[in-house]
């Protein structure tokens, strides 16, 4: 186990997971050690061709090679061998807004939260921050999330987040790659975990460094994934919505054939009435596996619970209720259905 340095009261720890960006790694590492001078960072770089270990070695960062490939399988190795009272994670591409970090820790803590996601907002240095198909990916999709995990979330692709020690401890971290941030946001749903979003500014990448994430390829792995979290995490929604559909199915098939036995004695159509049977008994097994699954899942659901309340909650600072001034754009939206919404226009952080 790697340990943080502790502070007087906490330790911090800064995790960068990170693959071959050389061209930002320093900065980031200098940024996020000046607003944290408290917090240790470590650069967790995975298989990286260039010189990002060396780089960020030279820049004060603790380096841990993480030789599994992809987004989330750096996450699952920093989360399980890093020590911490709170975890700040960020990416390695010097996009995101470092003061942002001291506000999200001090949230985190101020209202005992269990994540603090940095929601991106434009920087309006350049236009080059947002390419318009990963803004409209994001905004789909977090609208998408918002709906599947019945929570409030405006960018639910941001790489930028402060996590408790009892969140990071209970996620279970099953994806390897960028849909990573998917099942962060289906771990805190699950388990009923409170989190909030505050603005960051989001850069572009400066020259040298190339954004590992593509548009069409992880979108489409990153709805697949979605799918899949939201069939662990809400079985008999989906199985449900499954046997619903093929209800209507055998209903559109079958009752032309019922109206015709009614009016002739006969089944005229007899392959079509066998496909509306079919079609509707496969409609019950459907509902009956939602029901089978949910069953189980709730004992794994209690489970996780009981392992995120085996771990040690963090106090609180002393002024429990942290104002942070009328200003809305101090904090662009809560978990839950009372949450303010969140920027439209949000980018994508690799």
């Amino acid at each position: 186990m790697i340990s943080a340095v502790p502070t007087e009261e906490i330790s911090i720890a800064v995790l960068v997971p990170c693959f071959n960006e050389a061209a930002t790694i320093a900065g980031v590492v200098a940024d996020f050690s000046r607003v944290l001078p408290e917090a240790t960072v470590y650069v967790f770089d995975n298989m990286s061709t260039d010189d990002t270990a060396q780089v960020a070695r030279s820049a004060g960062a603790v380096v841990v090679r993480a030789m599994r490939r992809g987004k989330g399988s750096v996450v699952r190795k920093m989360f399980s061998e890093v020590e911490a009272d709170i975890y700040l994670m960020v990416d390695g591409d010097g996009t995101y807004e470092p003061e942002v970090a001291a506000l999200m820790v001090d949230r985190l803590r101020s209202d005992v939260l269990d994540m603090v996601v940095g929601a991106r907002v434009p920087s309006d240095r350049d236009g080059r921050e947002y390419p318009s198909g990963h803004a409209m990916g994001n905004k789909f999709f977090s609208q998408l999330y918002s709906a599947m995990f019945d929570s409030a979330i405006g960018d639910a692709f941001s790489g930028y987040r402060a996590m408790s020690r009892r969140f990071v401890k209970s996620f279970p971290a099953t994806t390897s790659g960028f849909d990573i941030e998917t099942e962060l946001l289906a771990h805190a749903s699950e388990l009923k975990l409170e989190f909030c979003e505050i603005p960051a500014r989001y850069y572009s990448r400066p020259d040298g460094s190339e954004s590992k994430l593509g548009t069409y390829t992880d979108g489409i792995k990153i709805l697949w994934s979605a799918l899949r979290l939201f069939r662990d995490v809400h079985p008999k929604r989906f199985f449900g919505f499954g046997a619903v559909l093929l209800t209507l199915a055998a209903l559109i098939l079958g009752v032309p054939v019922i109206e015709e036995f009614i009016e002739t004695g006969l089944v005229l159509r007899l392959p079509t009435a066998l496909l509306a049977v079919a079609l509707q008994l496969i409609a019950f097994l459907l509902l009956t596996c939602g029901f089978i699954i949910s069953s189980v899942r709730q004992v794994s659901r209690e489970q996780r619970r009981l392992a995120y309340l085996a771990v040690s909650m963090l106090r609180p600072i002393s002024s429990s209720n942290v104002s942070y001034g009328p200003n809305p754009d101090q904090l662009v939206s809560e978990s839950g259905p009372e949450g303010l919404a969140a920027p439209d226009a949000l980018g994508e952080s690799r």
